[in-house]
């Protein structure tokens, strides 16, 4: 099986506030589906609160980001699919219950993780 990350950028939700609970419930019940199919690794939201940092293997902490990377906002799900083609198909379910198109990306499998 291959990990896939799902995502989208804050600024893609452009449906009016007041839709924001039924948003969320049909987030919820893909989380929920995907939990019960036994794909559903991880998801949430950025923190657009909280500043980002830097560490650096001695420790030293550096406000901001690299630059190409200043921009990761947004929701995020990490699934873990047989197939390219189910990704595909749950990240249409997501792009339904968020309305918003989803990017798809897959991780490199890596056996000791």
């Amino acid at each position: 099986m291959t990990k896939y990350l799902i995502s989208f950028p804050s600024g893609a939700m452009t449906f009016p506030e007041e839709e924001l609970p039924a948003v969320a419930d049909a987030s919820h019940a893909v989380v929920r589906e995907a939990r019960a199919a036994g794909v559903w690794v991880f998801g949430g939201g950025i923190d657009e609160s909280v500043p980002p940092v830097k560490v650096d293997g001695d420790g030293t902490v550096t406000e901001g980001t690299y630059p190409e990377t200043a921009r990761i906002e947004g929701g995020y799900t990490v699934l873990d699919v047989p197939t390219r083609e189910e990704a595909l198909a749950w990240a249409a379910k997501i792009a339904t219950a968020c309305r918003c198109a989803q990017e798809v990306r897959a991780f490199i499998i890596d056996p000791e993780s």
